[in-house]
């Protein structure tokens, strides 16, 4: 009997225990705390549901929304962001050298930036340059100095049956080996001797132009 009563006394100790806990303020404290857990694990994963389910939905119209053939670095400068002292006209881009030179260096410099001398095409092309070679002399990529009086391009273009702007009495040599052709003052183009000090022009295609072109053909 003794021990059926100690097994009593433990059972209404614990029952007791439990009461008085549950009857302190802390206890619903817990009970609080834990619901809060609960809630905010409810909210983190309902919440990663609609960041996936809009990352996706960003994707998709991401992926519908045609894309600028070029950024604004491509729009304010067509030559590339860098090489801002190119100037840019038809499809080509343009380089005034601000150092003079022989004809034969002005050529190697161009090379240098993956260019060329100048090769006048047009009369459209003609003001284009005139307009910007402010009254100086520039050279272009022709010359005679393989023949003389046989003038060629630096790339091959057609000379006699091209575009030509000559000053009046030009080319006419001088007895003093003019072969190399430049912009005189005024734009008209005159011959002479190819040490002489000049400014240069260097082109080339705008980029990606020259891809494009040789893909087409």
């Amino acid at each position: 009997m003794d021990e059926d009563k100690f097994q009593d006394d433990i059972r209404t100790y614990r029952e007791r225990s439990w009461l008085q806990f549950r009857s302190k303020p802390y206890f619903h404290v817990y009970v609080l705390l834990a619901v809060s857990y609960l809630l905010i694990l409810v909210f983190i994963i309902v919440g990663l549901s609609k960041v996936t389910s809009l990352s996706s939905e960003l994707s998709e119209m991401n992926a519908e929304i045609p894309k600028r053939p070029s950024g604004l670095d491509d729009q304010l400068f067509p030559c590339g962001p860098d090489t801002r002292q190119w100037e840019y006209f038809n499809e080509k881009c343009y380089y005034f050298s601000l150092e003079t030179a022989p004809w034969t260096r002005a050529k190697t410099r161009c090379e240098e930036k993956q260019s060329q001398l100048v090769i006048v095409n047009s009369m459209a092309e003609q003001n284009f340059l005139q307009s910007r070679t402010r009254n100086e002399r520039y050279w272009m990529g022709l010359t005679d100095m393989d023949a003389e009086g046989v003038w060629r391009w630096l790339d091959g273009s057609d000379y006699t049956r091209g575009f030509q702007h000559w000053k009046a009495g030009e080319p006419n040599d001088d007895a003093r080996n003019e072969d190399c052709a430049h912009l005189w003052g005024n734009g008209e183009w005159n011959d002479v001797y190819c040490t002489y000090l000049c400014y240069y022009i260097c082109e080339k295609p705008l980029p990606g132009a020259a891809t494009a072109h040789h893909r087409g053909a």
